[in-house]
């Protein structure tokens, strides 16, 4: 049985299960250079709130919490990650292959550098070309990303956006690999349905309604602010729009929603706020940890993500997953791959708020059927899998 060592950060809830099901089938150590202090609950300053994640995610697999030296720990800067044995612990271990997420730490880049040419190294990211840069920045991005990658024997790319990006900085196709980004399928596709009806029912919305949900933090770059102003102007009959998370912008909208509509009447003991737009009624909730996120997704008719960057969009697999139709701008990187037009949803062009409203009102016509989109969602979702993602990793593991 051939081993592969992972260097990560942190346990992340969309990878664990990755690494549950590569240890079945190969002798896996995972690295965690943040250290034990990455695995505990911790303020999330988007979020505004301590977050702990209601998933076991330090189960079946063998994993190492390494020491981090740095002064100001965490996966949110450059040296934030520093382990003076990364590169002997892995040595010790002797893998056959060294899988790494994510170069933009110290230990990362000095791991890359060091096991160049000594052990194949496979890179794992999701990064996409989708963002504006200035023209001086992207010349000295592609020269120093061309550099970096040049460390790496295998990128297995998440989706065709992250491909092209891949492409972009100097990685040859013979050693690109495609491995899905994924989410669990099966949990988010069992039967909540008596508990998403019942959420529905605590926030007054009637059966023949139909629900609009964004879920992720409220802040500038996931746009917000565009699809609250869009359901505004439609101001559609028999239509609900609810807001899951918190954030920058959660103030605002909130602000917003009511100085558009009468005073908000508070609901779950006042954590649940909803307001009514004229025809419209907006809904408010906050952070809602994992296990409860299959019923909000169930609960709802209609996803959207109007981000204005989005390397991926996770939040789309997971409402797929659950048979919903999708409607997110052309700046998430899943949209090219997930979301086909007129079939299970559809891509508006991001920050349009005129595009925006179009699609909304195309999808809520008599012409389209948000049942049978969800349907075509849930099909499209099940070749997007950790199980095909294992399998790519073992198939180069072993080829």
């Amino acid at each position: 049985m051939k081993k592969l060592a992972i260097i990560i950060t942190h346990p992340i809830q969309y990878y664990v299960p990755v690494f549950q099901l590569l240890a079945k089938e190969c002798e896996l150590k995972v690295f965690y250079t943040w250290g034990e202090a990455g695995a505990k609950a911790k303020y999330d300053p988007d979020f505004k709130q301590i977050i702990a994640w209601d998933l076991p995610l330090l189960e079946d697999y063998n994993y190492e919490f390494l020491t981090n030296s740095s002064k100001d720990s965490g996966s949110h800067h450059y040296g934030g990650i520093i382990n003076s044995d990364l590169n002997e612990k892995i040595s010790s271990f002797s893998p056959d292959a060294i899988l790494i997420y994510g170069w933009a730490y110290k230990s990362h880049l000095s791991a890359m550098r060091y096991f160049k040419g000594k052990i194949p190294l496979w890179f794992r990211g999701d990064s996409t070309l989708l963002s504006e840069r200035r023209a001086l920045k992207k010349i000295l991005r592609s020269i120093f990303l061309k550099w970096v990658y040049k460390n790496i024997d295998k990128a297995f790319y998440v989706g065709t956006a992250n491909k092209t990006y891949f492409q972009k900085f100097g990685i040859a196709n013979k050693k690109l690999v495609f491995a899905p980004h994924a989410v669990d399928n099966k949990r988010f596709s069992s039967d909540r349905n008596v508990e998403a009806l019942a959420l529905r029912n605590s926030l007054g919305i009637p059966p023949a309604n139909s629900l609009i949900l964004f879920a992720g933090k409220l802040e500038a770059n996931k746009n917000p602010e565009l699809l609250l102003a869009a359901i505004q102007e439609l101001n559609l009959a028999g239509v609900h729009l609810l807001f899951v998370g918190n954030g920058e912008l959660e103030k605002q909208l909130k602000k917003t929603a009511v100085v558009l509509s009468s005073p908000p009447t508070p609901s779950n003991g006042g954590h649940n706020i909803s307001t009514t737009l004229s025809m419209t009624t907006v809904h408010f909730m906050g952070f809602q940890n994992q296990t409860h996120m299959p019923i909000i997704y169930q609960a709802c008719d209609l996803f959207c993500l109007p981000s204005q960057s989005e390397t991926w969009g996770l939040a789309v697999n997971e409402a797929m997953a659950s048979g919903k139709a999708i409607l997110v701008s052309d700046k998430v990187g899943c949209a090219v791959d997930l979301v086909k037009n007129g079939e299970n949803g559809y891509i508006f062009e991001s920050n349009n708020l005129i595009d925006l409203k179009a699609k909304i009102s195309l999808l809520l016509s008599k012409e389209n059927d948000l049942k049978k989109m969800g349907k075509a969602s849930f099909c499209i979702i099940q070749n997007w899998s950790f199980e095909k993602q294992v399998a790519t990793f073992l198939e180069t593991l072993n080829g």
